[in-house]
This record gives structure tokens, C-alpha cells and sequence, in this order.
């Protein structure tokens, strides 16, 4: 059964407080590839490397159904300059 974007959602909620969640399906609906943009405290004081693998631990019976999985993660105050820089 493939991996849908309510059980990615449903898992990230589950394991961290969540200030805002992205997820977007770039396998064109099957299920295989996902792209996710995770802002959350729980990051603060991490660098990049001890984020991804809190969000590869919390998601690993997920991500080992799925053939790609990438991941982008911000604190609140990251992710407000990382807007305001976007535009």
C-alpha cells in the first residue's frame, strides 16, 4: 500500500510540535516521492544534519516504503527569514 500524504501528516504531527507543515507528492500520485518543508521548535539549537535524522527516525517505517524522500526543516525564526528573503 502506497505511502499518501495523510500518513506522512498524520506521523510528523505525531512526533514533533509543528509550526507549519508542507507536503508535496512529486512521484504524480502513486505514492513514491515526497518533498517535505517542516518548521518546527523542536529544531532549535540543531544544525541541519541532527534535523534530518530526528525527521528520518519519526517517519522510518514511511520513508522505507517510498523511493524518494527529501526533506527541508526550519526553526520558527528561520523560516520567517527564509520567507521574507523569498518574497
Amino acid at each position: 500500500m502506497p505511502v499518501t500524504i495523510e500518513d506522512l501528516e498524520r506521523a510528523i504531527r505525531a512526533a514533533f510540535p509543528v509550526s507549519h507543515l508542507a507536503i508535496e507528492d512529486q512521484s504524480s500520485g502513486c505514492g513514491s516521492s515526497y518533498a517535505i518543508l517542516l518548521v518546527s521548535e523542536v529544531f532549535e539549537g540543531k544544525n541541519t544534519l541532527a534535523r534530518h535524522r530526528l525527521i528520518n527516525q519519526a517517519l522510518k517505517q514511511e520513508i522505507s516504503q517510498l523511493h524518494a524522500f527529501s526533506q527541508k526543516s526550519f526553526t520558527p525564526a528561520q523560516y520567517a527569514a527564509h520567507q521574507a528573503k523569498s518574497g
